[in-house]
């Protein structure tokens, strides 16, 4: 190439090179206006954000407050609710021993009361359900005995159909 083309090869590249520049230029000019506003957004909303933040921080340390004494609260019920199960547990098992032994006295007593019963009962029935079978054995043998006298003799047509009556 000629010396006069590769000058205005060259110059068209600086040219193109300088025009790159003069507009990267303009955009970091818009990058460094917008950064610039957001700078003042972000000083205006500091103040607010740090209300916020305080605010966040005041609540959060008033419920680790609350949580504390929550927690304290709910050990003392846990312990309290701890001792009353104690007590019950004591109190059913005594509930429990005495009721058995009331059953076992009940269950003697039953025993006893069935025993005696029994007995009676036997002596009912050997004193007084005995001879009055005796007694009642002796009249029916009487009247019988009565009957028997009182008939007189037997009539044979009597006699007669009493047996055709069996046969």
């Amino acid at each position: 190439m000629d010396q006069q083309t590769l000058l205005t090869v060259m110059t068209v590249f600086v040219v193109v090179a300088a025009a790159a520049l003069v507009i990267q230029a303009g955009f970091l000019f818009g990058i460094y206006r917008a950064s610039r506003g957001m700078n003042e957004n972000v000083q205006r909303l500091m103040p607010k954000i740090e209300s916020l933040l305080e605010a966040s921080r005041q609540t959060i340390d008033d419920s680790r407050k609350q949580i504390a004494d929550i927690t304290s609260k709910t050990s003392e019920i846990l312990d309290v609710t701890g001792k009353q199960l104690h007590r019950v547990e004591e109190l059913l098992a005594d509930a429990t021993t005495r009721a058995k032994v009331q059953m076992d006295r009940a269950e003697l007593v039953l025993d006893d009361a069935m025993g005696r019963a029994q007995q009676t009962i036997a002596m009912v029935h050997g004193g007084v359900v005995k001879p009055l079978h005796q007694i009642h054995a002796v009249a029916a043998g009487v009247r019988t005995a009565l009957s028997f006298l009182l008939r007189g003799r037997p009539n044979p047509t009597h006699a007669t159909a009493d047996e055709e009556m069996f046969i």
